[in-house]
């Protein structure tokens, strides 16, 4: 029987891995020059934290999520999505006498059950972060700039930011009032799961993906248009900032974000691109979610991208993310003697940081040459009986072909020398 990975798995070999870490190296750079701290959350947790945290009514968790019974008979789901993990830490862990705002990033496995297609995994990587205690919408406006440093950081200048705000509790009541108003005549032409958020959750009838509902949707009654004082003065702080900043966007009134949680300000970065034609990173306020888990009343606002998306997208504009490290030296060895004495070298010189190989195989000569090669190798020293008799033997520079006579014992010290 020949086994496969799970359909929406896949295996990150070595070259797309040092991808990853590229991005995710940017990323937590770009993080730690704003102020964020690294956390890591369980990859499951208690199923009632995703239910209560994301929505019920979400397609995340009414037809996505891994969910299963433990060996107690407890329901536990594989994390969908970063942001309830980091509320709920906060929660548990006291954050909340911490100076405020607490600044967190993260990045980790995620798993959804849906549709398979290029760029989307049931099991994928996301990177993301959260933002605690600042109700202010200053922070809004950082956050999004940290997100556009950080897109041209990796060489992308060109995506398009779509903001919007969709309200607090106050104007929300209201908005919809009037949201469910103007469905009413069209409840028998809605998907089955807009008859569902028709009732549980009215703002999520604008985020149908279904053509009819779409059409439906076009139409409908427009948030901007209904939002409270505070909210106003909110979002025009947010266009200032931006402005302030030079970052360029657009105000789509019909942006509402999939889940739940969210409040006020939204954005999503868009690509035309080829690669992915679609949201690249999707984010936005939450100022109720943390008091929804069982916190006191704490704002919050955060972000987050999936990294096999963003990849999708570089590729598609070449922009290469691998830097792929080649050794510095590659010794050569005749026979267990010497094989003994260049282990020894090779041990010291990767003490101090560089890349020596050493043929651990039992290849001819020849072919430790011809494998030197392959591995794109800056040196190449050759030890054997006569090299160690003598205690002279030759560095050859694979660039040039030029080739010296240094001694044996003085490998380690000329290659620290000339390790640049």
């Amino acid at each position: 029987m020949k086994l496969a990975v799970p359909k929406g798995t896949k295996d990150v070999l070595s070259i797309e891995m040092e991808k990853y870490r590229q991005i995710e190296n940017i990323f937590s750079n770009v993080c730690k020059n704003y102020g964020y701290g690294e956390i890591t959350t369980p990859v499951f947790e208690f199923t009632e934290l995703f239910k209560r945290g994301v929505g019920e009514t979400t397609d995340v968790v009414s037809k996505e999520m891994y969910t299963f019974l433990d060996k107690g008979n407890r329901s536990l789901t594989l994390r969908p999505e970063g942001t309830a993990g980091v509320v709920r830490s906060y929660i548990n862990n006291g954050m909340t006498s911490l100076v405020q705002p607490v600044k967190l990033y993260y990045m980790g496995k995620m798993y959804r059950y849906e549709n398979v297609q290029k760029g989307r995994y049931r099991e994928f990587t996301q990177i993301g972060l959260e933002a605690f205690g600042s109700s202010k919408a200053s922070i809004d406006v950082e956050i999004i700039s940290l997100v556009n440093m950080f897109f041209e950081k990796l060489g992308i200048s060109d995506l398009q930011l779509m903001i919007n705000s969709i309200g607090c509790k106050t104007c929300r009541l209201e908005y919809n009032k009037k949201l469910k108003n103007y469905y009413e005549e069209y409840i028998s032409g809605l998907c089955s799961d807009c008859k569902i958020r028709y009732t549980k959750n009215p703002l999520r009838l604008l985020d149908c993906k279904v053509e009819n509902c779409q059409k439906v949707a076009k139409n409908a009654p427009l948030f901007m248009d209904n939002l409270c004082g505070e909210c106003l003065n909110d979002f025009s702080t947010v266009k200032q900032g931006l402005d302030n900043l030079e970052i360029d966007f657009t105000i789509n009134k019909t942006l509402v974000r999939g889940l739940d949680y969210y409040t006020k300000t939204v954005f999503e970065f868009i690509s035309d691109n080829v690669g992915t034609q679609g949201t690249i990173c999707a984010g936005g306020r939450y100022d109720d979610l943390v008091e929804l888990l069982g916190g006191k009343q704490t704002p919050g606002i955060g972000f987050a991208m999936g990294v096999e998306r963003l990849l999708m997208e570089l590729e598609s504009r070449e922009i290469n993310m691998t830097n792929e490290v080649y050794p510095v030296l590659y010794i050569a060895t005749l026979g267990e003697k010497a094989y003994s004495i260049a282990s020894k070298i090779a041990y010291e010189l990767r003490k101090q940081n560089i890349y020596v190989d050493i043929d651990v195989s039992g290849r001819g000569l020849k072919a430790q040459m011809k494998y030197a090669n392959k591995k794109n190798v800056k040196y190449v020293v050759v030890i054997g009986e006569n090299e160690i008799a003598s205690n002279k033997c030759k560095i050859k520079i694979m660039e040039t072909g030029v080739e010296k006579q240094i001694n044996v014992d003085a490998i380690s010290e000329i290659i620290i020398e000339n390790k640049a």
